[in-house]
């Protein structure tokens, strides 16, 4: 397979035009946010893995391999392994990790100016071309999804053998397709996709995996006989047994040699520890959830818990939970986590649990990630709550040890399992959606209306736009919390669904602030997003 060489280096009017595609730095694979996911151990997917290269590599093959699975079922590990696999051969031409949760990974505006900047990037010679599309259309970054794949990365790779004279293959990958916010998008962005085949200059093929939802069933429906596409939890049983059993004895082997480096002699695992008995009972618990043998693994590991064999014994506890479903299976992932929190009196389970709701609940519903100093100040409450609340569930969600980092889930399941309406009544730990995101607006109005003033910035300079103040100058009379509740406190209201009359508390906030939440969001650089706000908020009044 032919490789990307960089034929050029980027010349400075090239870099000030690329500079105005708008990108999200944390949805490649390789990004800082992504560093320390998983991917797949060497001897697991290894069949599937040759089946994507051998797809990748097939003149002859479909220009998209739309990989689907359940919730839990190993996709995005393996497209990171698929991703830096193709990279290291010189074939990535570019990724993007949807992430629900994450606004700009949550969306699809910045997906193709993304991977246009990161085809770029890889390939100088696109660079002229694109440059052309923006010079001819400025605003083309913000225009509808067909016009930016069409100017900023079609157009572009149908003259690039013009200037390297042969067919390259390129390789895109994109994630949790079924993560972007609106259905459309999902369709139009796979009818886009598959436009791929009307290149002749270079091969370009399109990684996709999701969740088999109804958007993205849809769209692939419109596209019949132009793409290949496996089912993830269809694959046989036996194959998906062995890769979970070589991972669970790599990690569980590797948490032993952890532990008893650390231990006194009489404290220590024995050599063979768990055992192959013990491993099978986790395979048949798992089977075909990846994300339970990860998760499992995590709880067993967590320090701030008895020793590992212990907490292997509390796992294994659930195993009649796992023999009927799928979900039960979800159940049995998080409930060993969880359950270890409710060992108290009535009273202190119902203040724990009431807890748990405001902080996890809120976690698992921000539109992006806050830091644990941040969310307490969002949501009026004392920093030591939201730390002694999280610090048992490092292995579900990433908790940072830094106060000032950002606390994300480890995996989508995890909310899925928490909202789930279905389990309101079984579920103690159970979050009601509609009502936590109108405890969340409310929380945020509580913020800006102690926060927001006139000239909050001390410019005495009314109109200044942004780029004419200093960063840190915002920063500094804009914390991350107060940041957050300007560009998302409509959100939240829209997602409670709750019904805004003249006696709403929205209205008398508005009367005071209105101007000066517009102000903020001018500092901030959304005027944009504030625009389509008062559109919502317009809709919910009326």
């Amino acid at each position: 397979m032919l490789t990307w060489p960089s034929t050029q280096v980027l010349n400075i009017a090239q870099k000030q035009v690329l500079s105005k595609l708008p990108v999200v730095e944390s949805a490649a694979f390789d990004s800082h946010a992504n560093e320390h996911d998983a991917r797949c151990h060497p001897d697991t997917r290894v069949a599937l893995r040759e089946d994507i290269v051998r797809w990748a590599e097939d003149p002859q093959g479909e220009c998209i391999f739309w990989l689907n699975g359940m919730a839990g079922t190993g996709k995005s590990t393996i497209s990171r392994t698929i991703a830096q696999s193709f990279a290291l051969q010189g074939n990535l031409g570019g990724s993007f990790f949807f992430k629900r949760g994450e606004r700009d990974r949550g969306g699809a505006a910045r997906l193709f100016t993304t991977i246009a900047a990161q085809l770029v990037a890889k390939e100088p010679d696109l660079a002229v071309h694109v440059q052309a599309a923006i010079d001819n259309d400025p605003a083309v970054a913000s225009k509808a999804l067909r016009d930016q794949f069409e100017h900023l990365i079609l157009t572009p790779l149908g003259r690039l053998k013009e200037c390297i004279g042969s067919v390259k293959r390129i390789v895109l990958v994109i994630d949790a397709l079924d993560e972007c916010e609106q259905d459309d998008d999902i369709k139009a962005i796979i009818h886009l996709l598959s436009r791929a085949k009307t290149l002749r200059s270079v091969w370009l093929r399109a990684f996709v995996t999701s969740r088999p939802e109804l958007p993205i069933r849809l769209g692939f429906s419109r596209i019949r006989g132009e793409y290949q596409d496996l089912v993830l939890h269809d694959i046989p049983k036996p194959i998906i047994e062995y890769d979970i059993a070589a991972f669970l004895n790599f990690r569980l082997a590797e948490i032993r040699d952890n532990y008893n480096k650390l231990s006194h002699d009489e404290q220590q695992l024995p050599s063979g520890w768990p055992g192959p008995l013990a491993i099978q009972a986790l395979v048949q618990m798992a089977v075909p959830l990846f994300i339970f043998a990860a998760t499992v693994c995590r709880f067993i590991e967590d320090p701030g818990w008895p020793d590992p064999a212990t907490q292997l014994a509390k796992v294994l506890e659930y195993q009649s939970m796992t023999q009927q479903s799928e979900i039960d299976k979800l159940d049995a992932t998080y409930r060993p986590v969880l359950d270890r929190l409710l060992t108290c009196s009535e009273t202190v389970k119902r203040s724990l649990l009431d807890e748990f709701r405001t902080v996890v609940g809120s976690i698992v519903l921000l539109a992006e990630p806050l830091s644990i100093r941040s969310l307490a100040r969002l949501l009026h409450i004392h920093e030591n709550v939201v730390v002694c609340r999280l610090r048992p569930l490092h292995s579900v969600l990433n908790v940072p040890a830094s106060v000032e980092s950002p606390v994300r889930m480890f995996h989508l399941s995890f909310r899925d399992f928490l909202i789930d309406p279905a389990k309101c009544e079984t579920n103690p730990f159970w979050v009601d959606e509609k009502a936590s995101h109108e405890k969340i607006a409310a929380s945020c109005i509580k913020l800006l209306d102690s926060h927001l003033k006139e000239d909050i910035c001390n410019l005495r300079m009314p109109g200044t736009p942004h780029k004419g103040v200093e960063p840190a100058v915002i920063n500094s009379h804009f914390p991350a919390e107060v940041q957050y509740a300007c560009r998302y406190w409509v959100y939240h209201l829209q997602q409670s669904y709750a019904r805004i009359t003249e006696i709403h508390p929205i209205f008398s906030f508005l009367k005071r602030h209105l101007l000066h939440w517009l102000e903020a969001l001018s500092l901030l650089g959304k005027v944009s997003e504030g625009i389509a706000m008062l559109r919502s908020l317009q809709a919910l009044i009326s």
